[in-house]
């Protein structure tokens, strides 16, 4: 029985073939469908930091009760990320990302309809499991499916959905509030937010299954067909009927304790850097209406300027780490985001005594980096995990990392009533923990994948780095 290691000679070749494959029209296609499904991921995130102000006024909230509220979507996330991982590595990827966008479109259309806070907990919790479940789906089958040459680049550009997304739930969250009365407008923009991820899973439905995981799961014929189809750049090429999976497959996939044996070095970068970028990360997202908005006096519908600041700035530090991911490599471009991330947020908090202008600059350019973090991190490790347990390996990173996501926000709400610098300060650290993991990943002779296939990233002596 073959281990993750090791691979037959014909699906060598299969994976030959579709590691050096020339960019198609049909790598363009899931570039485009998998970022839309990312943009609309982002929607949903950065719509509840938009509409927190609008929820807080009509369900008379305290600091503590929006922290919950993002508290159960954080929780979400980590049930969807480790629970889908696994289900993404034993069942495929296809049914994984096309389940995720249905699950997380029904819980965004009903959170329109929410009577209560109860049911809105309740709400953005499963909305919050289907988005997880992206984290580990989409990572796992973009690394898959793209050739080797452009497999950073490709996943980065993929994530840079995410401004895209944040930007125009900020412009619709700011229309809506300013246009509408608000207890009516956060519910427009969630109603419309669902239509449209539903839209989105319609479309989706045309990606095919990742020709990796079919061999992996004993199945070549049908890899070999999505591959011919891939190599003649078809964007519709059909599923292969569904089979039942291999012993080996379902061994492996629902193995942790695996996972821990084979690549704890692996894992350990992944938990370290996730955990880092998305304390840091929702933690600031979390100042603005946790802390800015209330010690301000800003009404509501200022909030999402802040948030159409941020995602410009975004959008620039994105693109920048895909342009420096095949450039820099993974290790230095990493590195220096999440340092240069961490030095910003100590800027940041010597200014925020200015005002609401020098805070929106602040946050825009602190989002241009921490986004330019998390875009170089999520490729970095996704791709070290082999095949039979990269969707577990990416699903249990993120679900460690949604812990520091959860705890951020009443970090923040408890430091930031007491000094808003102290806020910032503590999420630099966050981000100082990130770039001490790549570093110290470094130093311990961890490998540089730029140009490298994933069956040589899997592949012994480099496994148990």
């Amino acid at each position: 029985m073959a281990t993750p290691t090791e691979t037959p000679r014909a699906d060598h070749d299969l994976l030959d073939i579709l590691s050096n494959l020339r960019w198609n029209r049909f790598h363009t296609a899931i570039v485009l469908l998998f970022g839309l499904g990312w943009a609309l991921d982002a929607f949903e995130v950065t719509l509840m930091g938009n509409v927190l102000g609008a929820l807080r006024q009509h369900f008379h909230l305290g600091s503590n009760a929006m922290s919950f509220i993002l508290a159960a979507w954080f929780v979400g996330l980590m049930i969807g990320a480790a629970g889908f991982g696994i289900l993404a590595d034993r069942y495929g990827r296809r049914r994984v990302f096309l389940a995720s966008l249905i699950l997380y479109g029904l819980a965004t259309l009903a959170t329109a309809f929410a009577p209560n806070l109860a049911a809105l907990l309740i709400l953005r919790l499963i909305a919050g499991i289907g988005v997880g479940a992206e984290y580990s789906a989409i990572n796992a089958a973009i690394a898959e499916l793209v050739p080797s040459r452009s497999r950073g680049r490709a996943a980065a550009i993929v994530l840079n959905f995410w401004p895209i997304g944040s930007f125009v739930a900020a412009l619709l969250a700011w229309l809506a509030l300013s246009a509408l009365p608000a207890d009516i407008g956060w519910r427009m923009v969630f109603g419309l937010g669902g239509l449209i991820a539903l839209s989105a899973a319609w479309f989706r439905r045309h990606l095919p299954e990742s020709p990796r995981w079919l061999l992996d799961a004993g199945r070549p014929d049908d890899a070999r067909a999505i591959i011919a189809g891939i190599q003649a750049g078809l964007t519709n090429i059909r599923p292969p009927a569904a089979t039942p999976i291999s012993h080996r497959v379902r061994r492996e996939a629902s193995s942790i304790i695996r996972l821990l044996r084979l690549y704890p070095g692996r894992l350990a970068l992944g938990a370290a850097l996730d955990f880092a970028e998305a304390s840091g990360y929702y933690g600031l997202f979390a100042f603005l209406p946790i802390v800015v908005l209330p010690a301000l006096h800003l009404p509501p519908a200022r909030l999402p300027i802040f948030y159409l600041a941020g995602s410009v700035g975004a959008l620039i530090g994105g693109l920048a780490a895909a342009f420096l991911l095949e450039r820099l490599g993974r290790s230095w471009t990493v590195g220096l985001f999440y340092l240069a991330t961490a030095l910003s947020l100590v800027g940041f908090a010597a200014s925020v005594h200015l005002g609401a202008g020098a805070i929106m600059l602040g946050f825009a350019g602190v989002n241009m980096l921490a986004t330019g973090s998390w875009i170089a991190a999520y490729p970095t490790f996704s791709e070290l995990f082999p095949t039979a347990l990269r969707a577990t390996g990416i699903g249990a990173s993120v679900a460690i990392g949604r812990i520091g996501a959860a705890l951020s926000p009443f970090l923040v709400g408890y430091v930031g009533a007491r000094s808003m610098p102290a806020a910032l300060l503590m999420l630099a650290g966050f981000w100082a923990i990130g770039a001490l993991a790549i570093l110290i990943w470094r130093r311990q002779g961890g490998v540089e994948a730029r140009g490298l296939s994933l069956e040589q990233l899997s592949a012994e002596p480099l496994a148990n780095v």
